[in-house]
């Protein structure tokens, strides 16, 4: 059986790539089908200490020494706070439908909280920026949270490993709602928690990099086998009650949606055994049912209640019918696939999340890779299992809308590389035609997909490797004044999205 579904899946991929396909582009989705690229606050805007703006616990975090790769920062990134004008003209010239970007939350309230005021040159800035994203023709797809937590929760009680944080949060949602919602008709209320739980509370290699000791003597003191969990379960709640928020006060009025992203790898079994089978089911749960289970079912999944005991905090009945359909659409992040194997557990002395899905990933069996490897390490370029993680999502979670949220490809970003030569990304075209052939096909096993944005927009601040990954569709010319140049792929978006 095994034998028989690679070969489908190799028969598929050769006739999506084939030439018969040489006329794919916009019309061979459904009209209405939304295309766009995204961005986040910290990664894009830079003014970081402009505007009235507070300090995000990224910007205390990336000031660290050995925190961020060559010490980089997002002080400046890509200057988007002020060169969005231009930057939203590249997008309809790219003939993009939608633009999804984050609110930094402190750059609307620069303590974390209304006590401390609400920001109006921040209000303005992200007034100004969605009416210029309007006045291009494109649809504001906007994210509430991506990971840049106000310095001063984080401070006065250590932000989302405290329940205080739901009504920060909510009061923050609150603002943006009223402030923005008669225009932005798309909303998110977070981005990746996955990522922000496990990177930041697990292995400490994101802000506000907190771990248990044994995993890093580096690490803010914490603890990776259990502040993931209770950081995670404060963020669904605070989902659920901004939710709960937008649809008693805003949503009728206002004609919008509101969902969750998250982000999720596609998994196989390195062997054909029963055991490897449920390493990989433990993986999708530890990383996307950890997420979804609540907002379609109202409670984690099966395998982390039963292993993790009093370690994963649990919803009241109240809880649980507030989490349950808390979404009215699904954003999904797709990069890449993995070969996976059941591991033991962990010993009681050295218990993390990472640990605890018990299963090892690899991008190898055998020495043969899942998909060709990328400049980026960790990942491998795999378009097929873009479409197994759409298909197991929907069969899974009843049939839910799904935006594509995210799905790139990065290059090395070096001096040492010519200009011309950086501007040459074929690779980038090909990744995206592939996946978006996989969309295609998914959406003709029924799978709900309603758009598909690129990561990223233009080259940026990523993170924990700092400037060292080049995701976009536009170069930033870093030796150069940060100016803009349109890379081929950016060119070849144009053309696909042309009507």
């Amino acid at each position: 059986m095994a034998k028989q579904l690679v070969l489908c899946a190799v028969l598929v991929a050769a006739l999506l790539c084939s030439g018969a396909h040489a006329s794919f582009g916009r019309g061979s989705f459904p009209d209405g089908f939304i295309f766009g690229t995204g961005s986040a606050s910290y990664q894009y805007e830079g003014a970081y200490k402009e505007g009235g703006k507070g300090p995000s616990i990224w910007d205390v975090f990336s000031h660290i020494p050995g925190k961020v790769r060559n010490n980089d920062t997002g002080d400046v990134a890509d200057d988007f706070y002020h060169r969005f004008r231009e930057d939203v003209k590249l997008l309809k010239d790219m003939n993009m439908d939608a633009f999804r970007f984050s609110i930094a939350w402190t750059r609307i309230l620069p303590t974390g909280s209304l006590s401390g005021g609400i920001n109006k040159e921040g209000v303005a800035f992200y007034n100004n920026l969605i009416n210029e994203v309007i006045a291009n023709g494109l649809k504001p797809f906007v994210t509430i949270f991506h990971w840049d937590t106000p310095q001063a929760l984080d401070t006065e009680y250590g932000s989302f490993l405290s329940e205080n944080i739901i009504k920060d949060y909510v009061d923050f949602a609150d603002v943006c709602f009223r402030e923005f919602g008669d225009r932005v008709k798309f909303w998110t209320t977070f981005n990746e928690p996955w990522t922000y739980a496990s990177q930041g509370y697990g292995t400490g290699a994101h802000a506000p990099g907190r771990c248990s000791p044994f995993v890093s003597k580096t690490c803010a003191p914490g603890d990776s086998g259990r502040e993931p969990y209770v950081v995670a379960h404060h963020i669904l709640l605070a989902h659920a009650e901004a939710v709960r928020l937008y649809r008693a006060k805003y949503a009728a009025a206002q004609g919008g949606q509101i969902g969750l992203v998250a982000v999720s790898h596609w998994f196989v079994p390195n062997r054909d055994t029963a055991a490897d089978r449920r390493a990989v089911q433990r993986s999708l749960d530890f990383m996307l049912g950890w997420f979804l289970d609540p907002l379609v079912r109202g409670e984690y999944p099966g395998t982390m209640t039963a292993y993790l005991g009093e370690r994963l905090p649990r919803f009241t009945p109240a809880q649980a019918a507030l989490v349950k359909g808390s979404y009215d659409f699904l954003g999904i992040n797709y990069y890449t696939s993995y070969f996976t194997s059941d591991a033991p557990p962990r010993g009681a002395g050295e218990l993390t999340y990472d640990g605890d899905v018990r299963a090892n990933t690899s991008g190898y069996r055998d020495g043969v890779p899942v998909g060709a490897p990328e400049f980026v390490p960790i990942f491998f370029n795999s378009p097929k299992g873009i479409r197994e993680l759409l298909l197991y999502t929907s069969r899974r979670y009843g049939s839910p809308v799904i935006y594509v949220t995210e799905n790139g490809i990065a290059e090395e970003n070096s001096p040492r590389i010519p200009l011309g030569d950086a501007l040459k990304d074929g690779h980038r075209i090909k990744f995206h035609s592939q996946h978006l052939q996989f969309v295609r096909h998914a959406m003709r096993d029924g799978v709900n997909v309603k758009g598909y944005f690129t990561w990223t927009f233009m080259d940026c601040f990523e993170w924990g490797d700092g400037y060292l990954d080049r995701f976009g569709l536009i170069f930033i010319g870093r030796l150069n004044g940060l100016k803009r140049y349109r890379k081929e792929s950016s060119y070849w978006i144009e053309k696909f999205l042309r009507k």
